[in-house]
């Protein structure tokens, strides 16, 4: 017998679709409404912790005055202190308004966003407005300025700096901080059960942090060093009530993902609960920030968008804020009418500006590998042809990279130049090397016959490295060597870096006014997750880095570090490549944009940028 359809069955299924549909949005409306009142009450547990530190605060403000020990002053845009200034003058402008969130984009998804584990400049992106320091540099005078350190000085003998703390800076989760924190921030990070060895090596010139009051510590240095303040007043500051119990499971914090609570005017919005499989980082505005000036934004929030052109369709739909443009597009996108009504653009050469390079491994399993011969390693920067890498794959928009220090920094000994591109002088220190033409296909091979191949790691989500590595493929198969690209996921290169497990590797890093390449070239950090993670050693360039951290007169520096650049340039533990001018499409809903000595302040600590109320699109 034939089963047929009928109207009523019709009927039937359709209230049960509807009855269904209905389920889920009470399901999900009840997820919201859940969530919302998790929220309240954080935010109600927060007020109450408020109320009882207010209290406790009158009672001490109340004591002070019958003891004759508190005045007062008025307070006005005169009392705001120089570090806060520019984002000060930000506010006064016509058309600010505070609101709206700043949304940007990471080419790759963070691995932590734990301070002193994490080892990625994403990470640091992130922390630079959870966590505080004790100083700030102006980004045009490149003066030092206070932040939570209201005055400071250096002792007799310079070995040591007496710094005077605000005693109103509290941090995200309401708890004051004082000196105690800035003590316990030292020796959190130079506790061996840290997994810090980076951390550790930046601040191995320090003998101690001490409070000496509850808003005064001294910092004391073991031996004289060029960059003393910088190293003591840039420390990040941890609240010393929040990490220490992770002292008693130092393994739960070395594994941890998200662990960040500072004093910042951001904050996540829980402390302990960030994961990478998120998708995307996100910061609110602290609503306990000491600071003068209060933020714009009221969020900050990063998506991780891994393809180029996928960020490029994000920017393009409104998506996020800003875009960084590779070589090849940028001329192109700056003559798109649609979006330069809409953006503004900047190119430039960053006065910090990093370099990129090829680093070649040195030391692998326990045996040297066929870098450890500096005349492969010279060779390797003959064949590499910086000049065809900057006019075919960045386009003009780069400069050659000479050296890690920058070519307009005194650091740098300007009779340097660039490695030039010489087929046969690199295929003679190879032939001395013993790697000569032993067959046919013309691979160089060494004496036992073993093909000169090796894998080049890169990140697969670089278009404009992905070209470069196959430029270079080619360019060293006419020298008869053979280059195997290996693209590799961000976590993954990191993991390969801990553990020194590569042939070669390009990466780049981050410059400063003036760079320190201890944890970068010192034999001593050759250490597991050392920053030296290709193994190379020179005991003449050890002492010459050595001399030039413990000689604080300028003038007597730069010479052991022009020594010192000489040493890298002849050994090439690097193959230096290229330094690239910033290119940049951002959303015109964002203003008070400006070039400084330290670059573009887009997103700098005071922040100085803000949204219109007209043009805000993000609702609280």
């Amino acid at each position: 017998m034939e089963n047929r359809w009928i109207a009523k069955d019709f009927i039937l299924l359709a209230v049960l679709l509807l009855l269904g549909i209905l389920l889920v949005l009470l399901m999900y409306q009840v997820d919201r409404q859940w969530q919302r009142m998790t929220d309240m009450q954080r935010v109600m547990q927060e007020q109450a912790d408020d109320l009882r530190r207010l209290r406790v605060h009158v009672q001490s403000v109340e004591q002070r005055v019958r003891q004759g020990g508190l005045t007062f002053n008025a307070t006005d845009s005169a009392d705001i202190p120089p570090a806060f200034a520019r984002a000060f003058a930000a506010t006064q402008q016509p058309d600010y308004a505070p609101g709206d969130w700043l949304v940007r984009a990471f080419p790759t998804g963070l691995a932590t966003l734990t301070p002193l584990v994490s080892s990625d400049a994403y990470a640091s992106e992130v922390q630079a407005y959870v966590l505080e320091s004790l100083l700030t540099r102006h980004p045009q005078s490149l003066e030092w300025e206070g932040l939570i350190a209201r005055d400071w000085a250096f002792s007799e003998d310079g070995m040591s700096i007496h710094f005077q703390l605000r005693d109103d800076v509290v941090f995200s989760d309401g708890m004051p901080l004082t000196a105690e924190d800035v003590a316990f921030s030292f020796r959190f990070t130079m506790n061996e059960a840290i997994a810090a060895p980076r951390a550790r090596a930046y601040l191995e010139k320090l003998a101690s942090v001490e409070a000496v009051g509850p808003h005064e510590v001294v910092f004391r240095f073991a031996e004289p060093y060029f960059n003393s303040l910088q190293l003591a007043g840039t420390m990040a500051i941890l609240p010393r009530h929040f990490y220490e119990p992770y002292l008693q499971s130092p393994e739960v914090f070395n594994r941890s993902r998200g662990i960040l609570l500072g004093s910042g005017p951001y904050r996540l919005a829980d402390p302990t609960g960030w994961t990478p499989d998120q998708g995307l980082v996100e910061l609110e505005r602290n609503p306990r920030y000491w600071g003068p000036v209060e933020p714009a934004f009221q969020r900050l929030l990063w998506r991780v968008i891994e393809n180029d052109s996928a960020r490029l369709t994000a920017f393009r739909n409104g998506e996020i804020d800003v875009y960084g443009a590779r070589s090849r597009e940028y001329q192109r996108l700056r003559d798109d009418q649609a979006l330069r009504q809409r953006t503004h653009h900047y190119e430039y050469m960053s006065p910090t500006a990093g370099y990129a390079y090829i680093a070649w491994n040195q030391l692998r399993g326990e045996q040297p590998t066929r870098f450890a011969d500096v005349r492969v390693r010279q060779a390797m920067s003959y064949l590499t042809d910086l000049e065809r890498i900057v006019n075919e794959i960045m386009q003009g928009y780069a400069e050659p990279a000479i050296s890690p220090f920058n070519p307009r920094s005194p650091q740098h000994d300007q009779s340097l130049t660039p490695y030039a591109f010489n087929l046969e002088k690199a295929q003679a220190l190879l032939a001395e090397a013993g790697y000569r033409s032993r067959n046919r296909e013309g691979i160089l091979q060494n004496a036992a016959g073993e093909a000169f191949a090796f894998d080049l790691v890169f990140f697969q989500d670089n278009e404009d490295t992905r070209r470069m590595v196959l430029f270079l493929k080619d360019l060293y198969a006419h020298a008869g060597i053979l280059l195997r690209p290996r693209p590799t996921e961000w976590s993954v290169m990191i993991d390969l870096l801990n553990r020194k497990d590569f042939d070669a590797i390009t990466l780049g890093w981050t410059s400063g006014v003036e760079t320190d390449i201890f944890q970068m070239f010192h034999s001593s950090q050759t250490v597991a997750g050392g920053d030296n993670f290709i193994n190379y050693r020179n005991p003449q360039l050890d002492q010459l880095i050595d001399q030039a951290r413990a000689t604080v007169d300028e003038d007597a520096r730069m010479p052991l570090w022009h020594q010192a650049e000489r040493i890298l340039y002849e050994d090439q533990p690097y193959t230096f490549l290229v330094r690239r001018q910033t290119l940049a499409f951002i959303d015109q809903r964002l203003h008070n944009l400006e070039q400084t000595r330290l670059g573009l302040n887009l997103g700098a600590v005071p922040l100085e940028n803000y949204v219109p109320l007209s043009q805000q699109k993000y609702t609280p």
